[in-house]
């Protein structure tokens, strides 16, 4: 129900069959015998529970449907757990879909509220949150250069050397499994890079790329 860059509803819908307008189903929407049109939707939606911001999409044929949406990743909503989607029938005005966070799958719940968290729309807790993440990677930027600038070997820019019976520890290897499950392309960075490693000759590795 997404339509190209335009998101009409939110990501867990977008794969989910459309209604059609014309047919008997469907429960009680808009009074019988009122008109259906978008003034008429739009206060039934402001009865219905679309307390927030929210947005209606057009029939865009004779089978189409009046669509009502509010939803936190088009910052409709200041919360993911108030997402609800209505499809209204064109003709008869009543619900032929009804569809909040509660009706969500696992996964679909999970994404609604990460992009929340991602997009620090969840309130001054979540931009706090935002912005302790955005300084600790800065801080790991900033404090990885220093490290590597006091351990590497005197008179040389290479890096520092391993000790000879060194071996890598198993939380590393955990840490760097779930990396590489939970990102792809950070893995295809960490293992060219192994293989860069398993490549260069063992005396440039150890001696390091010597300073003029």
């Amino acid at each position: 129900m997404n339509h190209g860059a335009l998101k009409e509803v939110p990501w867990t819908l977008e794969q989910t069959p459309m209604p059609e307008s014309g047919s008997p189903a469907g429960v009680t929407g808009l009074p019988a015998g009122s008109p259906v049109n978008l003034d008429t939707v739009a206060a039934f939606a402001r009865s219905f529970g679309f307390t927030e911001q929210f947005r209606i999409n057009v029939p865009q044929d004779d089978k189409g449907v009046y669509t009502v949406s509010a939803d936190s990743m088009d910052a409709d909503t200041t919360s993911p757990t108030g997402d609800h989607t209505v499809h209204i029938d064109r003709y008869t005005g009543k619900i032929l879909a009804d569809v909040r966070f509660a009706d969500y799958p696992l996964a679909g719940k999970a994404m609604a509220v990460g992009i929340a968290l991602h997009e620090a729309t969840m309130g001054w807790w979540n931009t706090l949150l935002n912005t302790l993440m955005c300084l600790s990677v800065m801080f790991i930027s900033i404090s990885g250069i220093v490290m590597w600038w006091k351990r590497r070997p005197a008179g040389s820019l290479g890096a520092p050397l391993y000790p000879r019976d060194y071996r890598v520890p198993v939380a590393i290897m955990v840490l760097g499994l779930a990396l590489i499950i939970l990102f792809p392309l950070s893995g295809a960075v960490i293992a060219l890079f192994a293989i860069i490693d398993f490549l260069l000759p063992k005396r440039l590795k150890e001696a390091g790329f010597q300073s003029a």
